[in-house]
């Protein structure tokens, strides 16, 4: 079963993130330095777009990509 764009953006958010949200990163980053911070925040920015222009289909192969890999690096 094919999951939606949202459940996929949920899924990498937490690969990339953790368990804090992008916007806390991204505060974090900036906090330890604002030249970090900025290039953070544009990195946000890129993330989301991306999410939003790719299709599901190649954005839900992606993720089981990184996940495969994860679980072999273990």
């Amino acid at each position: 079963m094919a999951m939606s764009k949202t459940e996929t953006k949920q899924l990498l958010e937490r690969v990339i993130f953790d368990d804090s949200t992008a916007q806390d990163w991204v505060q974090d980053v900036w906090g330890l330095s604002p030249m970090l911070g900025d290039s953070a925040a544009k990195l946000l920015d890129v993330f989301e777009q991306l999410i939003e222009y790719c299709p599901e289909e190649p954005l839900e192969h992606l993720l089981h990509q990184i996940y495969q890999e994860q679980m072999e690096s273990s």
